[in-house]
């Protein structure tokens, strides 16, 4: 296939997602109100050979799998190659309102919030389904990795809870973001975001990375300035050396679930503290961002 018709795939793709965010009345936080859980979003692409998939795997564990093995396990096609298969990434937004809410609060999840992690992740899981279905419908094979079964939980040992896929480092290998103290991902969105990703074997053109580290956006790194989400963390989590995934864990299971329960009067639970109220919290931030 030329590059003609990568690039008319790449921009299909890319329309359909903001087509469904901006329109499909399944992006919501189901509030009383009705409003949207994400903005419009930006798009990623990566070939399935990229190498930084084998050192995701070299680094996290062998459980986290590459986009060819998952694809193998969808369809039991031990012919196909890796470099034609390409990673669709997706960044959503948190919409403003709910970044605003987040910046008030100090303990827990305001209720925005915590409707965008639970529902908001309702219309990412939504959209992955859409993005598979729409991609079929032309021909092409699809799968989302977070929805198959081979998706689980895993321990690191190097890096402790981690997964067999992760959503964020895909955005990263698909020129999208890089990473900052507290693990979460900085693009130029910001960091308030959630990710998603589906497989397919549609060809199209990678995005380029405009970056050579993994932490070239955060302020902490690159300049040694800012870490603001350590004191962003209700639970101390967050320090100078990165984030205690244990420690964070152990608020959002039962102390935040809790409170949404109480508070709120839905299943759910959230902070995202470190995600808003510090300079990256929507775009990538530049020295001067910092006071």
């Amino acid at each position: 296939m030329d590059r003609d018709e990568s690039l008319e795939n790449t921009a299909w793709i890319e329309k359909i997602i903001h087509d469904f965010i901006q329109t499909s009345p399944e992006n919501t936080l189901k509030n009383q109100v009705n409003d949207k859980a994400w903005g419009a979003p930006l798009v990623g692409f990566s070939r399935g050979d990229d190498p930084l998939y084998e050192d995701f795997k070299d680094h996290v564990g062998p459980f986290h799998l590459t986009p060819l093995e998952f694809f193998i396990a969808a369809f039991g096609d031990r012919a196909i190659q890796a470099k034609n298969l390409a990673v669709i990434s997706w960044v959503l937004p948190h919409n403003t309102a709910t970044k605003i809410d987040s910046r008030k609060e100090t303990f827990y999840p305001s209720e925005r919030w915590a409707r965008g992690r639970i529902f908001g992740e309702e219309t990412n899981r939504k959209l992955r389904k859409y993005v598979v279905a729409s991609l079929e419908s032309k021909g092409h094979r699809a799968i989302a990795p977070v929805l198959m079964p081979e998706f689980s939980r895993a321990i690191s040992e190097k890096y402790g809870r981690a997964s067999t896929w992760s959503e964020r480092h895909a955005a990263y290998a698909s020129g999208l973001g890089t990473f900052g103290l507290c693990d979460g991902l900085i693009t130029p969105l910001g960091k308030a975001m959630r990710a998603g990703s589906v497989i397919s074997d549609i060809p199209v053109v990678p995005t380029p990375r405009p970056y050579t580290d993994h932490h070239e956006y955060c302020l902490f790194f690159s300049h040694g300035i800012c870490g603001k989400c350590i004191s962003r963390c209700p639970v101390g989590a967050i320090t100078k050396s990165g984030k205690d995934k244990d420690r964070c864990y152990q608020h959002l299971f039962p102390v935040t679930s809790g409170y949404v329960k109480s508070n709120y009067f839905f299943d759910g639970y959230g902070c995202g503290l470190c995600q808003t109220g510090v300079p990256c919290e929507s775009k990538i931030p530049a020295k001067q961002d910092v006071q």
